[in-house]
């Protein structure tokens, strides 16, 4: 037995051997190799209509397990998103419609949380610190059904609610949670201001502590202080958590000192008139391009005394007598603190942009199957989802939402472990990680809204069929908790300092990881081998993929790192980061590209159900290649991809697409999102065209 093992040990190793010399005199050979890759198939020849009939000869389309595929994506807090949804399918009169004015969209907006808390008995703020994906997965659900519900909801929770829980002490706790949680205390969150967003030190607004009364005065400085799109500020908060400079009174000159940014509990209108409460001065921010459901305002401070008690003091705090203690030694470790417990609002912005995306995917997906257009002479019409250019614009589109929901989906789970252990190396990669996948997903969801419309035609235009409101409310996602140009600069930073931690002899932790393996692979030259392989199979290989995608990030790290050296002898450190400013971004957004690959390879392999499984892997290899042919030039440059291997990656991105495109239906319809969600009359799973007339009154 142990002879027959050692001679099929032997027979393995010469056949990986032969294989290996094989393709090596494949490459080295300029015959074409016989397995390369079939082209896309042409409009003239094949038709696939959903699993109708097949070009003979052709592999048939792969058949995908709905349901598993659903369950797989859903995951636990499936049952929690459909409560959401039976809600309202129930409450047509909650219903937002195509048409509603401003002052309308906003109380129906306080009507639909009223309803879903108060009768519906979700309570989203109960699950902000404890189990924030359960949270996450109601915010996604709402946002479903609103935008301005979502966003109004995240105000009320996440920002103003989650600064008492999370900037906040026991006392704080005790006192607001249930007017909080059951909406009793509609609060506000104070930071931006007119002059200053993301620079939120810069902040002007300012707190001065008077030890006579035992009271903080919150001051509006100048105009350029005035605290400008707060939502809920309009009409219907009646508490704000402000952000200002603590100023404490000292014998010196200034008679001041500065503690840095901190936040207090400001009442704005009274509990039982809802008048506005004396030295606040509140105006309506008016009619905006989206989100009109949201009531933002602008808010002025002249002398608003609040109690000392009104500080929330987890970082920082002040005794009666004036003196202040802090855990943490500096201003900036304090405000760093502070701006890590708030993240919480990029990681939902990024999971409910994902779910904006899925929404428009599936409008435009099922419509270009519906809709038929010219075709082959004398025969029927075709779906313009056959055609290769609708394909080209649609199924890597379809590729990535898959890849950014388990993304975020993983970032969820980093930030729920972040909550609940509190681990230093954790806090930095989330704070990182949410900064970048905010800005990449974002951005990505808007143009892709946008590219749905025009795949949809002139129906697309209809505002019955939702790209518009979509677009409008979706694009102020770029950037609020965090402009997208301003979050890249700060993973490019973060990568920055990783870079110059790993050349001290440190390690690299966490999601960079990968930067200590692929720097090293970068510094050496690439292999002019694997540069010219060309086949489906090593094409289709994960670690080729991630290889690929790692080798430009580390590429881009190590030129970056050089360039600012170098710009920083002439230019200074802050004229050196602007000169290479482009080549920053560029590098945040690889990395973010590297990190969602990852995530999605690993998502690939942890799907129990086989069919699905192999739809993954398809979509996921359409991801991968999609993004290096976007890119193939950078990969050319620097010989990494032979042009050989550049035009086939070309043709297995079109011929992936032509695969995804055969299970395009099965893979909206794994979103599970009910037509009433959807909402678009053209993207209705059954009498589509008769709803779509009937809405105009046929």
């Amino acid at each position: 037995m142990m002879n027959q093992t050692a001679e099929e040990d032997k027979s393995d190793d010469l056949s990986i051997i032969n294989r290996r010399i094989e393709r090596l005199r494949l490459h080295l050979d300029p015959i074409i190799n016989k397995n390369e890759i079939t082209p896309v198939l042409s409009m003239e020849v094949k038709r696939c209509r959903g699993g109708g009939e097949k070009e003979k000869g052709k592999k048939a389309a792969m058949e995908v397990n709905t349901e598993a595929l659903s369950d797989y994506m859903r995951g636990e807090y499936r049952d929690v998103q459909e409560k959401v949804y039976e809600y309202f399918k129930g409450k047509p009169e909650l219903q937002t419609p195509i048409e509603i004015s401003k002052d309308d969209h906003r109380e129906l907006c306080l009507r639909q949380l009223v309803g879903l808390v108060r009768e519906a008995g979700i309570r989203p703020f109960r699950y902000v610190v404890d189990e924030p994906a359960k949270y996450f997965a109601i915010l996604e659900a709402v946002g479903g059904i609103d935008m301005s519900l979502g966003i109004k909801m995240g105000v009320q929770y996440s920002l103003w609610g989650g600064s008492v829980l999370n900037l906040g002490t026991k006392k704080h706790k005790d006192k607001y949670f249930e007017g909080i949680d059951n909406l009793d205390y509609m609060g506000c969150f104070a930071m931006t201001e007119l002059h200053h967003g993301s620079n939120v030190q810069g902040l002007q607004t300012v707190a001065i502590f008077d030890p006579i009364t035992d009271e903080f005065i919150i001051d509006t400085p100048n105009d350029g202080a005035i605290k400008w799109w707060i939502g809920n500020a309009a009409v219907h908060g009646k508490f704000a958590t402000v952000f200002a400079k603590l100023m404490l009174p000292s014998h010196d000159a200034k008679g001041v000192t500065d503690m840095g940014v901190h936040a207090f509990i400001v009442p704005i209108r009274d509990l039982r008139s809802h008048e506005t409460l004396p030295g606040i001065e509140i105006h309506d921010c008016g009619h905006k391009v989206g989100l009109n459901g949201v009531d933002n305002g602008a808010l002025r401070f002249k002398s608003v005394r609040i109690p000392r008690e009104n500080l929330l003091n987890r970082f920082g705090d002040v005794s009666r007598d004036g003196k202040y203690t802090s855990s943490l030694p500096t201003i900036n470790k304090r405000f760093a603190a502070t701006l890590g417990e708030l993240v919480g609002g990029r990681v939902g912005l990024a999971y409910s942009s994902v779910g904006v995306l899925k929404i428009a995917s599936t409008i435009a997906i099922r419509y270009s199957l519906l809709r038929q257009q010219f075709g082959p002479p004398k025969q029927p019409e075709v779906s313009i989802l056959d055609y290769q250019s609708q394909q080209h614009k649609l199924m890597p589109m379809l590729a990535s939402t898959y890849a950014f929901h388990f993304a975020t989906l993983d970032l969820v789970d980093k930030y729920s472990e972040m909550k609940k252990t509190h681990d230093d190396e954790l806090v930095g990669e989330v704070h990182a990680l949410s900064a970048g996948l905010k800005s990449y997903v974002t951005s990505f969801t808007a143009k892709s809204i946008s590219i749905c419309r025009e795949a949809c035609g002139g129906h697309g235009y209809a505002a019955v069929n939702r790209f518009g409101s979509l677009r409008n409310d979706h694009d102020i996602f770029q950037t609020f908790e965090g402009d997208n140009t301003v979050l890249l600069q700060q993973v490019a930073g973060d990568l920055l300092k990783r870079y110059q931690e790993k050349f001290r002899g440190g390690a690299i932790a966490g999601t960079w990881n990968y930067l200590t393996e692929s720097m090293n692979a970068y510094l050496s030259a690439p292999n002019p081998v694997t540069a010219r392989w060309e086949g489906e199979e090593h094409l289709r290989d994960p670690q080729f993929q991630l290889d690929a995608f790692r080798y430009r990030t580390s590429r881009l790290l190590h030129s970056a790192a050089l360039r600012l050296r170098k710009h920083s002898n002439s230019l200074g450190s802050f004229g050196a980061w602007n000169r290479c400013l482009n080549h920053l971004l560029t590098l945040a957004e690889s990395h973010i590209e590297s990190v969602i690959l990852a995530k999605f390879i690993d998502a690939v392999k942890s799907c129990p159900d086989e069919s699905s499984r192999a739809a993954l892997k398809l979509v996921c290899d359409l991801y991968a290649l999609d993004r290096i042919w976007n890119d193939i030039g950078t990969y050319r440059n620097v010989d990494y991809v032979a042009p050989n291997k550049a035009k086939a990656i070309h043709k297995l991105v079109d011929y992936l697409s032509f695969q995804v495109r055969n299970i395009a239906k099965e893979l909206v319809d794994a979103f599970d999102l009910p037509d009433d969600v959807t909402r678009a009359p053209i993207a209705m799973q059954k009498e589509a065209y008769t709803q779509y007339t009937q809405y105009v009154g046929f």
